[in-house]
């Protein structure tokens, strides 16, 4: 919800963003069926996006036109989206002495941090913004399960699993 408030009902509001004009008035200029105007008061000209996405980020401006001078106020939308694995490697067997390389791509904003870890009962981490987990000469002890997780403050991790088999 964006919100904006005028002096008094004379005036002229619109509201704009990059691509144009969304309201004029109470008349909608937006052929988006997700955009609607909130007016709780007579004085109330607020802008109700439901279901946002990132296409939506960017300037949204309230321009009203009052009988002395223009004013505009400026919000700038952001938005966050949850962390999510798009790819990881699939269950893989390999001859000790290989080097194992593993993948793990997600999606979200802020940008998700990446954390590898071997599920044993030690569980070292192997941290970083890497989306490569590399394990140079594997040997039997480095076989077992990995786990990808992808993290951002937007919402609870996302989590998914490796086997990796060692002969």
């Amino acid at each position: 919800l964006c919100r904006c408030y005028v002096e008094d009902r004379s005036s002229k509001v619109a509201w704009l963003n990059r691509s144009g004009i969304i309201f004029a008035g109470e008349d909608k200029w937006s052929v988006d069926p997700r955009v609607e105007l909130e007016k709780r008061n007579p004085l109330e000209y607020s802008l109700r996006i439901q279901k946002v996405d990132v296409y939506d980020e960017g300037s949204y401006t309230c321009s009203v036109q009052t009988q002395h001078h223009p004013k505009t106020s400026q919000v700038y939308l952001i938005v966050q989206v949850p962390p999510k694995i798009s790819n990881i490697s699939s269950d893989i067997t390999v001859n000790e002495g290989s080097n194992v390389t593993l993948v793990c791509m997600a999606n979200g904003r802020p940008e998700p941090v990446i954390t590898w870890r071997h599920l044993t009962p030690t569980g070292r981490e192997f941290e970083g913004e890497e989306e490569y987990l590399e394990i140079l000469g594997i040997t039997r002890e480095q076989s077992g399960k990995y786990e990808c997780k992808a993290a951002n403050e937007v919402a609870s991790a996302d989590v998914k699993q490796v086997r990796v088999t060692v002969n």
